[in-house]
């Protein structure tokens, strides 16, 4: 039962560590590499909306390093520092990344409708997961340790269906992005190479995050009906 339990905590942690260091390592390379265009993340981002007849998105640049996002509660495209200002592979790449969550807001892509109907339950879901599972299992009294444990459980699986849900929707801005870049000359195909690397290894840590998630979700199961709980 404690190998089973170190392999459902140790697995997840590992691959998570190796996403992190992969996104990292391949944002460094490619951001010190310029594209030919010479278009900052800012111009890129802006040229694939606008292709998308997207005029209503506010493009801002924001403090920390890959913070780039798309709120589509108030149709804002936020760029890093790196990102908004820079031209290099990694810039665009990331820039045009996020304008396909605008396109997906405009056109109504349905995973994306489906992700922003599922964040109020996944603001409240993640803390709670977060807390017990960090502590109110170990915590618990025997009395009490059974309950605590399948609100954890009943927690992280609001959560993992919300990662679940997230995959789909960055894999379709990422392939947007792709096909945006090399049809509006923003790069060219031999300079996607760099672009490929740089949102391939971003995707990894979604699927690490839901990984980690379903590891979680094991784990309390084991703990729950396996014999794994502490007053056992």
């Amino acid at each position: 039962m404690i190998i089973y339990l170190l392999i459902l905590i140790a697995v997840p942690m590992l691959f998570g560590l190796y996403a992190q260091m992969r996104v990292m390592s391949a944002y460094r390379k490619n951001v010190q590499i310029p594209s030919r265009g010479g278009i900052t993340g800012r111009e890129a981002a802006a040229a694939v909306m606008q292709s998308a007849g997207i005029h209503d998105v506010e493009i801002v640049e924001v403090e920390g390093m890959l913070s780039d996002h798309y709120d589509p509660t108030n149709k804002r495209l936020a760029l890093s520092p790196d990102n908004y200002h820079g031209s290099s592979l990694a810039a665009v790449g990331v820039a045009a990344h996020e304008a396909g969550h605008a396109i997906q807001h405009k056109v109504g892509y349905s995973m994306m409708s489906l992700r922003q109907t599922m964040v109020p339950a996944m603001q409240i879901a993640s803390p709670v997961a977060g807390l017990l599972c960090g502590f109110g299992i170990y915590l618990a009294g025997a009395a009490m340790g059974g309950l605590i444990i399948k609100i954890a459980l009943a927690a992280l699986i609001v959560v993992a269906l919300f990662q679940f849900v997230t995959l789909p929707v960055e894999f379709d801005a990422t392939a947007r992005a792709k096909k945006q870049l090399v049809s509006l000359g923003i790069v060219e195909r031999d300079e996607m190479d760099g672009v490929n690397e740089t949102l391939n290894a971003a995707a990894l840590t979604y699927v690490a995050a839901f990984v980690a998630s379903l590891f979680q979700i094991l784990h309390l199961l084991l703990m729950l009906f396996g014999g794994g709980r502490r007053d056992e």
